[in-house]
């Protein structure tokens, strides 16, 4: 099967991202100057916004931690968390998310598992955002929220693609415990480690944090809206944090620029923000949740990792030397690694 030459998305991403800001900047000339917190109140909902935030980040960390530990990965657990962070960071700054391919290559030289093993692990994660932003989105809108602003249509497209993922898996599985896929399993085996939670019942506890994670977006959206003296209701919130993800899941410039921020406006408007007031609520959104973030990535990259080089697994020394090492590294650092189910 063809696919596109990385070259050509990232030339597609960039004209998805103008495309989106054209639209975005158009409707920021048809509303009032933006509207930012007057008082010192609203600048506490703001410390508040990114308190909540920091919560879900971290619970981000933890998850992926625990993916890891499911496909057998060497890990440090506080190299799940920092490298959330720093993965944000590259998702921010670099095309075509980068920041995932500097969690993979990072973490690729601190352990002895292979980097299609962590690419897997990354996978899960995703799959998991995307089955909860889904199951999110359908229930929002039969529930009727902000009136449905996507229609009802898409969201029986979101809700069938999650009962037909499930029946693939449920069929595949029944497949494989009759000895069938064998050849293919073997192959993809390194990165369908991590994968393996969706058959176990763990997978269950991590949807439902992948839930609480979203949750807590929402809910910093919620804070910002308190910031500007907006009465959002808890599931307006989530609706456009949902919204906002969604469209952020097209592949966009660095930032998800145009995307994310088209999403957020199809929500205010949806719940009946307009005006000054959501411009500003865009701008503190976006300030909210990339920016503290970016430069907390780059401190903890700089900080913790000033040393690694990209590909240097391999090409700096003989592979069975640079895995005795990391096995050095991981024996003299026991507690960071297997204190993780205290």
């Amino acid at each position: 099967m063809l696919r596109p030459s990385p070259q050509l998305q990232r030339r597609a991403s960039i004209v998805v991202s103008v495309i989106a800001l054209a639209a975005v900047a158009w409707w920021v000339s048809k509303q009032d100057a933006p509207k930012f917190p007057d008082s010192l109140g609203g600048y506490l909902w703001l410390v508040a916004a990114l308190g909540v935030y920091s919560v879900a980040l971290a619970a981000r960390g933890w998850r992926w931690h625990r993916l890891l530990r499911l496909a057998d990965i060497p890990h440090a657990r506080a190299d799940a968390y920092r490298l959330t962070l720093v993965g944000y960071m590259g998702n921010n700054v670099l095309p075509a998310r980068g920041g995932e391919v500097l969690r993979i290559a990072i973490l690729g030289s601190r352990t002895t598992a292979k980097r299609r093993t962590i690419l897997g692990s990354i996978l899960a994660e995703r799959i998991l955002d995307a089955a909860v932003l889904a199951a999110l989105f359908a229930v929002l809108t039969w529930a009727g929220v902000a009136h449905a602003p996507a229609g009802q249509w898409p969201a029986t497209v979101a809700a069938a693609a999650l009962v037909l993922g499930g029946i693939a898996l449920a069929g595949y599985l029944a497949l494989r415990r009759r000895g069938r896929f064998e050849r293919f399993h073997e192959k993809v085996r390194p990165v369908t480690l991590a994968l393996k939670v969706f058959a176990r019942p763990e997978g269950l506890l991590l949807g439902t944090l992948s839930a609480l994670i979203w949750s807590c977006e929402g809910v910093t959206l919620l804070l910002v809206g308190h910031a500007l003296g907006l009465d959002l209701h808890f599931l307006d919130s989530i609706l456009i944090i949902v919204l906002a993800s969604l469209l952020a899941a097209i592949p966009a410039a660095p930032g998800y620029a145009g995307t994310f921020d088209a999403g957020l406006v199809l929500g205010l408007n949806a719940v009946g923000v307009e005006g000054g007031t959501a411009v500003g609520f865009v701008l503190l959104a976006r300030f909210v949740m990339f920016v503290p973030v970016t430069l907390v990535g780059l401190g903890v990259l700089l900080h913790s990792y000033r040393d690694f080089r990209l590909g240097n697994r391999g090409s700096a020394e003989p592979e069975g030397v640079a895995e005795a090492r990391v096995e050095h590294r991981l024996r003299a650092t026991p507690r960071a690694v297997h204190a993780d189910d205290r």
